[in-house]
């Protein structure tokens, strides 16, 4: 039996995917949350093997939500539930650890297979929203331009080092590294610190020691 829980704050939606959850003889539901933060409580404690989430929730939506819930209960698949098709929101739900994109106008069945691909842990995808991920392809990705330095500098950054710690493992100016960050903020698309190590996070970036490439050495 496939465990569920949904969110969204919209009374009426919440009544009808119960009801027609209810109608998916290998589906349970194990919870309904009206909003971002009850469902990621919901999650803590239900473990559901799938959370649908509706995107736009009041006070934490459904992006904050995924990351959360991904967080505090990694075995819990998130498809994100909307009728938001554009580009940007669906890269940021994947990015946030979403496992599936579904329109609100998806047909029962088309649901109950989606639910059923997210519980095996595959990625459905509403044919719209795969559509538009096929158009960010024509598209460099935000960091696409970084170079190796900065790259280090990112890395280095998301590590926890200050400026100064930087420039000392690089062997170059503080004055350097911080026209480095200046361009690299630009480039990802941040305005902080804390933005752009979360985004060499998510990207993978920690996987590497950017201390040892180009011939740099860290500090003794």
């Amino acid at each position: 039996m496939i465990r569920v829980v949904i969110a969204d704050d919209h009374k009426v939606v919440r009544t009808g995917l119960e009801q027609l959850i209810g109608t998916f003889a290998d589906i349970e539901l194990a919870g309904i949350a009206s909003d971002g933060a009850e469902a990621v409580t919901l999650c803590e404690t239900a473990r559901p093997d799938v959370a649908m989430l509706d995107l736009m929730m009041p006070g934490m939506d459904g992006i904050e939500a995924t990351r959360r819930i991904r967080a505090a209960s990694p075995s819990t698949n998130v498809v994100i539930f909307t009728s938001f098709s554009d580009r940007d929101r669906i890269v940021q739900a994947l990015d946030a650890g979403a496992i599936g994109y579904l329109l609100k106008d998806a047909e029962p069945e088309e649901l109950h297979r989606g639910l059923q691909a997210a519980a095996r842990g595959e990625a459905p995808i509403a044919p719209r929203a795969a559509a538009e991920l096929l158009a960010v392809r024509e598209v460099p990705a935000p960091g696409a331009e970084l170079s190796e330095r900065e790259r280090e500098v990112l890395i280095l950054v998301a590590s926890g080092l200050a400026n100064k710690q930087i420039a000392t493992r690089l062997g170059i100016s503080e004055k350097t590294v911080k026209g480095h960050l200046t361009r690299i903020f630009a480039d990802i698309g941040v305005s902080d610190r804390t933005q752009a190590a979360l985004w060499a996070e998510r990207r993978g970036l920690l996987n590497g020691d950017a201390s040892h490439r180009n011939g740099s050495h860290p500090a003794p």
